[in-house]
């Protein structure tokens, strides 16, 4: 069993969701989403560290995916998302939980199958795979999705380090 939180980093509003995955099943534990109140940038980045903190002291986490900040046309909004990922991971770092990074492209290729999948979409195989009675909030939504796909690698990496293993005839 594995207990794997995913974030969704964003300076407004981060996303949280952990997902706790059993041989090929998961199931959603918890979800939501962390909403900053200040204007100013540095009092939001500790809104996020105390955030993500306070999730993992409460959980325990064994394992923790954020999604890759990407160059869109705004460089300021891509500075802006770094240091909120970078706000998230000291949180996580702290209690020395190993982080696994995915791009957004990645996420939706491992939830929906395609790389371009818009965001309903996601949301929509987020609440199917997860079995949930309605659609997370969009932020919550993606950081499940990216728990998921981090628990959908989690079983490729075995399943190939078991391939390996058997036929090295070593284990690994």
């Amino acid at each position: 069993m594995a207990l794997i939180l995913g974030i969704d980093p964003g300076s407004r509003h981060t996303g949280y969701g952990l997902v706790e995955h059993v041989g090929n099943r998961s199931r959603a534990v918890a979800f939501g989403t962390i909403s900053t109140s200040h204007k100013e940038m540095p009092p939001r980045l500790g809104e996020i560290f105390a955030g993500i903190d306070q999730v993992v002291k409460e959980y325990g986490p064994a394992e923790v995916s954020i999604e890759k900040v990407f160059m869109a046309r705004n460089a300021d909004s891509a500075l802006k998302l770094g240091q909120a990922r970078g706000a998230a991971i000291a949180a996580v770092m702290q209690a020395s939980i190993p982080v696994f990074e995915y791009s957004a492209r990645q996420v939706k290729q491992a939830v929906v199958g395609k790389g371009s999948a818009e965001k309903i979409q996601v949301g929509e195989m987020v609440r199917h795979l997860l079995g949930l009675d309605k659609r997370p909030q969009e932020d919550a939504a993606d950081a499940l999705a990216i728990a998921l796909c981090h628990a959908h690698m989690r079983v490729s990496l075995a399943r190939m380090a078991g391939a390996t293993a058997v036929r090295n005839r070593r284990i690994r």
